[in-house]
């Protein structure tokens, strides 16, 4: 049976039998250990290389942030970079704090939703006449505040009616063109979306994608809500607000389990916190013990600790390859 498959694949252009190997060309760090986990199956891993990630949420949920240290983990890597800012208001001095190398980050400002797309075609394949194994990690913010062509071209208030479906329908085009070209070149390309308020929606939920329709959500692999709410707001011991904290929720995941969430907190002069919600999400999974309130146990008993302190040990067992 095994030599007439293999007679057979070799008489079809193109085709072989189906195989783990060169389907998964390895994850990018989150930043976040439980993030990790929820996204691909593993603490060590993070987004899937070859597959379109969204990112999507109210304004002032971290999107960026997630975006930049996903650039972070792919440098320590040393995959390509590449910053696709549509809304052109990304901080170089932010990224830089938050870990990001900038003379290694490949940074175009396209106008319209077309442009980037071929922005991003077009840095794939020049990246490619050079290195043809690296990886590419291309983050593109945000396809919510994308114009397509059409609407640059008109005068302001023409046909405004019909902005929304125009922009889905050109985003489902161009995805249709960018989604073949991940797997074949090695590249994760992560898309930031918002989340906008329908007008006079009385029943149900009134909130909405800005930008790409369902043609976004059809085509990614991965697709995160963020969550924060303004009480969500961390201070530090002199009442100023240093950062936030939220959850992200994995909405659909075609790599492990989907629907699964997690804990996220940002300060905003150092980043995500790796550890964070660490400790509570392996409770969820069996992985940790509550004999007690307030007390966590791993080893089957041998570590008992509060959640911070546990966190610590936990993430150091993560980095030594102890625990996937």
């Amino acid at each position: 049976m095994a030599s007439i498959l293999d007679d057979i694949c070799k008489r079809l252009d193109g085709a072989s039998l189906l195989s783990e190997e060169g389907q998964v060309y390895g994850y990018v760090d989150s930043g976040s250990y439980a993030l990790n986990k929820i996204i691909s199956g593993r603490y060590d891993g993070g987004y899937p290389i070859g597959a379109i990630t969204e990112i999507y949420g109210e304004s002032s949920t971290a999107k960026t942030v997630f975006l930049t240290h996903a650039f972070v983990g792919a440098q320590k890597k040393g995959y390509y970079t590449v910053m696709i800012d549509n809304e052109h208001a990304y901080s170089p001095s932010f990224a830089k704090t938050l870990g990001v190398d900038p003379e290694r980050l490949i940074y175009q400002m396209p106008e319209t939703m077309e442009d980037c797309f071929e922005a991003i075609e077009t840095v794939i394949g020049a990246i490619r006449e050079h290195d043809k194994d690296t990886p590419i990690v291309i983050g593109y913010d945000s396809i919510g505040v994308s114009p397509t062509r059409k609407e640059m071209d008109d005068t302001f208030g023409k046909n405004s009616e019909m902005g929304g479906a125009l922009r889905a329908k050109v985003a489902g085009q161009c995805l249709r063109r960018i989604n073949p070209l991940l797997r074949k070149h090695k590249a994760a390309l992560l898309i930031v979306n918002q989340v906008r308020s329908k007008v006079g929606v009385m029943f149900g939920d009134p909130r909405t994608k800005a930008g790409g329709g369902k043609a976004l959500l059809y085509y990614c692999g991965v697709s995160l809500e963020t969550q924060s709410a303004k009480s969500d707001v961390l201070y530090d011991d002199l009442k100023n607000p240093i950062g936030i904290k939220g959850n992200i929720k994995c909405v659909k995941n075609k790599v492990t389990v989907p629907y699964q969430e997690c804990e996220f907190r940002l300060v905003y002069d150092e980043g995500l916190r790796r550890d964070t919600g660490l400790t509570t999400f392996m409770a969820k999974k069996g992985q940790v013990t509550v004999p007690s309130k307030g007390w966590y146990s791993a080893d089957g008993g041998k570590t008992k600790s509060r959640a911070v302190d546990l966190n610590k040990v936990l993430c150091e067992r993560i980095e030594k390859g102890e625990i996937e």
